[in-house]
This record gives structure tokens, C-alpha cells and sequence, in this order.
């Protein structure tokens, strides 16, 4: 990975694939997840990659992007103050406030990370059988739904609005499998029902409106029952 933005969607999408399959909320700002990035740059034309900075105290994954970004440039003004020597292999804590990394503890070699065999953990041996029955009982996860809405033409902005979060993705799924059109399921959930979420500060599985509720709300409009009017005052 080369930039900032690059690694926070990276962590972005363990956060999700996380929460699809339900082993945890994934928040940061919980301390349910935690992401530390190690920084390091080379000149052009060098093939190596000069001394690792490992960066941490990042809660969101902005945070992560701004204080990759920061640390390359930092490493990379020193090499051009030809003070490339002052990278040393330390962990630095990010700044929100200064928005800046400093020195927390510096680190000599691989014995200050005290790396120790543990006597006590027996060796875990995963046959293909295991691993093929772990692998077919998964949900589908957040690529594979991208990769399905992207196929029924939905566009790049709803495909990822929906599959970013899996109770949204569940509720639009559901919707579909009781007859929605897609485009059609997307709009309503993108538009009304969200901009609903927001006002009264819920989550789409706290809301009355049920999938079969809004597939058969959009029937109804579709053929002419009712107009897109009444159907968005008697939706959330």
C-alpha cells in the first residue's frame, strides 16, 4: 500500500467483512477494533525500503489516513534534508489535535518487541475438509455483494451505500426477494428511508417499514395504486 487513503479502506473493509459475519461491532472508537500501521519509505531508484515507524493511538479510520500520510511526509523531507539517519525503528503516537506523530518509545532491535515462543500453545493443524466446510457455512461477504448489485446495474454510488453495511444490505436483499425491483428498492432505501434513519437516529431493523411492506409500497406506486406521494407519507 502507497498512501494513507489506501490503507484506512483496507481497514474500512476488514470492518466490514468483520461485521457480516457477526463476530463483533467493529467499532474503533469502542476499542472493538484496533489498527497500528508500520511507515517506511525509499528514494527512486532504491529497491529497499528504509527503516520501519510503527504509528499508533488512531481511533477512525480517518485518523489512519491523515497519520500515514503525515509520517510519509515526514520521512520523506528528512531524506531530502539528507538527515535520513534520524529515521530510526521506534513506535510514534498520532497527535488529532496537532495532527502530527510523535516519538512514544524508540526500539533497537527485535528483542525490545520481546518476541517469546509460547510453551503452552499447541500446534493447530486445519485439514482442506475443515477449511472447505468454514469456507461454504460464510455468508456472503461484502466483495461477493458488491460484485451481485453491481451485475443487476445498479449504479457504483448505490452499490456501495448498500453493501456497506450489512443490516442495510440484509434489508435491501430482503426487499428484493419479495418481488422490489432493485433500482427502484435502492431509491426508497437511499433516499427516504435513510434521510427517516437520520432524523429520528435509528437503524433500518428498528424502523416499522418491513421488507414486504416496502416491496408491496412499491407495487403499489409502480402500477398506479397509489402515488410516490402517499407512499412516502405512509412509508417510515
Amino acid at each position: 500500500m502507497r498512501t494513507g487513503i489506501e490503507a484506512a479502506e483496507y481497514g474500512a473493509e476488514i470492518q466490514r467483512v468483520v461485521r457480516y459475519l457477526g463476530v463483533g461491532n467493529g467499532n474503533m472508537q469502542e476499542g472493538s477494533l484496533r489498527c497500528d500501521v508500520n511507515v517506511s519509505v525509499r528514494p527512486i531508484g532504491q529497491s529497499e525500503f528504509g527503516t520501519k515507524v510503527e504509528i499508533k493511538n488512531m481511533n477512525s479510520f480517518s485518523e489512519i489516513s491523515r497519520a500515514i500520510d503525515y509520517e510519509i511526509s515526514r520521512q520523506i523531507l528528512l531524506h531530502k534534508e539528507s538527515q535520513a539517519d534520524k529515521i530510526v525503528q521506534e513506535t510514534r503516537l498520532w497527535d488529532e489535535s496537532s495532527q502530527k506523530t510523535f516519538t512514544m518509545r524508540k526500539k533497537e532491535g527485535l528483542a525490545d518487541y520481546r518476541y517469546f515462543p509460547e510453551p503452552d500453545l499447541p500446534e493447530v493443524v486445519l485439514t482442506s475438509d475443515y477449511i472447505d466446510e468454514i469456507r461454504n457455512s460464510m455468508p456472503e461477504l461484502p466483495e461477493a455483494k458488491r460484485r451481485r448489485y453491481e451485475n443487476m446495474g445498479l449504479s457504483m454510488q448505490d452499490v456501495i451505500f448498500l453493501a456497506n453495511d450489512d443490516i442495510v444490505a440484509h434489508f435491501f436483499d430482503s426487499t428484493l426477494e419479495r418481488g422490489a425491483d432493485a433500482k427502484l428498492a435502492a431509491n426508497w432505501i437511499m433516499g427516504d428511508i435513510t434521510a427517516y434513519l437520520k432524523n429520528e437516529k435509528l437503524s433500518i431493523d428498528e424502523i416499522k417499514l418491513t421488507p414486504l411492506e416496502l416491496s408491496e409500497l412499491i407495487a403499489f406506486i409502480k402500477n398506479g395504486t397509489i402515488s410516490g406521494k402517499i407512499g412516502k407519507e405512509d412509508s417510515c
